[in-house]
C-alpha cells in the first residue's frame, strides 16, 4: 500500500469517528461569542467614537449575543433568532449534517455551510464556510435545562 493511500483511509477513518451525529446536536445553545464582533471593536469607528457612542455599540453586541438562540429539534429542524431592521425574529431551517461535520443549513435566503470544528456536550464552535473569509467563528454554549 502507498502512503497517500494509507494516509487517505486514515484520515477517512478519523472523519468517521470523530463525526457527530445530529441527536448530540439537539436542544438550545446560546452564542457567546462571534469573532465578526472582534472586527467592529477593532474598527476605526468603534476606536474613535465617545464613551457615549461605545456604550451603545457594546449595548448593541451584547443584545445580538443574548438573543441568538439556536435550538436543534428532531426532524433535522433548527429553529433560531435573526435579526431583521434590529429586531428579533423567529426563524425556522431545515438542517442536514454531512461528513466532516458539515451543516448544511436550508433557509428562506438559500444554502449556507458551516463546519463544527469543536463540539462537546456544552460547547460548539462554528466556523461558517462562504466565499468571503471576513466570516469569523462562532461559539456557543449549550443551556442546561432547568
Amino acid at each position: 500500500m502507498n502512503l497517500s493511500l494509507l494516509t487517505s483511509l486514515f484520515l477517512s477513518l478519523l472523519l468517521y469517528w470523530n463525526q457527530i451525529q445530529y441527536s448530540q446536536l439537539i436542544g438550545s445553545w446560546q452564542l457567546v461569542h462571534f469573532g465578526g464582533m472582534e472586527k467592529i471593536v477593532k474598527s476605526p469607528q468603534y476606536q474613535n467614537a465617545n464613551a457615549l457612542e461605545k456604550a451603545g455599540m457594546d449595548a448593541r453586541i451584547n443584545y445580538r449575543l443574548e438573543n441568538t438562540v439556536y435550538k436543534f429539534e428532531e426532524g433535522d429542524l433548527l429553529k433560531f433568532t435573526d435579526f431583521e431592521n434590529q429586531t428579533v425574529v423567529q426563524k425556522e431551517a431545515k438542517i442536514e449534517l454531512m461528513p466532516g461535520n458539515i451543516l448544511l443549513i436550508h433557509d428562506e435566503k438559500g444554502d449556507r455551510l458551516a463546519q463544527i470544528v469543536e463540539f462537546s456536550e456544552d460547547r460548539m464552535v462554528l466556523q461558517p464556510i462562504s466565499k468571503s473569509s471576513a466570516t469569523g467563528q462562532l461559539i456557543f454554549e449549550r443551556i442546561k435545562k432547568k
